[in-house]
């Protein structure tokens, strides 16, 4: 059994549950409440959800490794499952069973809230992964885009699942208010971006990481086609545009000194951090360490949806 936890990343698919969970009741819940609205998407329906994302994620590691087993070999040979531990026959099964489910799930749900167009992101999201680990993840930058957007629709589903019923129970009550309903997107877009945004910064040093691998097997990642020091510019770039769009955040749409001590303290300090580890990395144990710090960081951006919760509820 550990080695099936092993190769679906058990650790990151309660970090996608944890994700839907913390946008539902720390983001979204308090607004709703805070506008006279209950939410509406069940708890068994959301569970539903939960399951059907971690599944999509689960199928989405099983086919990544299936495909990647040579070039695992060199860059993390100690992480190799698939041809090791577990047969090829029994991933590639695992894979479709995984994807089956989800897909299933995502059906029935989109035709639930009557979005039947949900539908068929469902059976295109396997497709994607497909395609992502046998030809997109190949090409320049491609694979680190379909990466970063699958990871930000995340804390979008959570929107995307509630406001239809909203709108269905409440009718023009809710759409009538415009306000409310930008208000809405634009927290939980917040988070999305930023899981966009920094899950494309931990791609691209992954990829910096895993740069003898790659360029002995072909793979056009931004380190083998731009050369390792045009990467860390693109990196430093968008590390800028984060810790900026952080500040630009709180300055344009927060006020409250709480928020600005943990922007600064637990995002913008460590970005900058971040920054300087990329300037000085010289070896793979260094991009280790700094996509370790990434995921510190994305956790604590997740984090904060508890502290505007506690904002939301006991000073505003």
């Amino acid at each position: 059994m550990i080695k099936y936890l092993k190769l679906v990343r058990w650790i990151n698919l309660l970090i996608v549950a944890g994700t839907l969970y913390v946008m539902r009741f720390f983001i979204l819940k308090p607004l709703l409440e805070y506008a006279g609205f209950q939410l509406q998407f069940d708890e068994w329906h959301f569970l539903l959800m939960v399951i059907s994302a971690m599944s999509y994620t689960a199928a989405g590691y099983v086919i990544n490794d299936y495909f990647d087993t040579q070039t695992d070999v060199m860059n993390r040979p100690e992480r190799v499952i698939v041809g090791k531990e577990i047969s090829r026959r029994v991933a590639i099964t695992l894979h479709f069973v995984l994807n089956a489910i989800a897909a299933i799930i995502g059906i029935y749900l989109s035709f639930y809230i009557r979005i039947s167009a949900l539908a068929a992101i469902c059976l295109i999201i396997p497709g994607i992964l497909w395609f992502y680990s046998t030809s997109y993840k190949r090409q320049l930058i491609i694979g680190n885009v379909i990466v970063a957007l699958l990871t930000a629709l995340v804390p979008l589903a959570v929107f995307l699942s509630e406001m239809p019923l909203q709108a269905r129970v409440h009718g023009q009550t809710l759409l009538g208010n415009h306000a409310f309903i930008n208000m809405v997107f634009y927290w939980i877009g917040g988070f999305s971006y930023f899981a966009f945004l920094l899950t494309l910064i931990r791609e691209i040093v992954k990829d910096v990481e895993d740069f003898e691998g790659d360029a002995a097997f072909g793979r056009n990642s931004l380190p083998v086609a731009l050369g390792i020091p045009y990467t860390k510019l693109i990196l430093y770039l968008l590390i800028a545009l984060a810790a900026v769009s952080v500040m630009f955040i709180y300055i344009r749409f927060l006020t409250d000194t709480i928020t600005l001590l943990y922007f600064l303290i637990l995002l913008v300090i460590p970005m900058l951090v971040m920054a300087y580890l990329i300037y000085k990395a010289s070896g793979k144990k260094d991009y280790t360490r700094i996509s370790l710090l990434l995921k510190i960081i994305m956790l604590a951006g997740l984090s904060y949806a508890v502290v505007a919760n506690f904002i939301m509820r006991h000073i505003v």
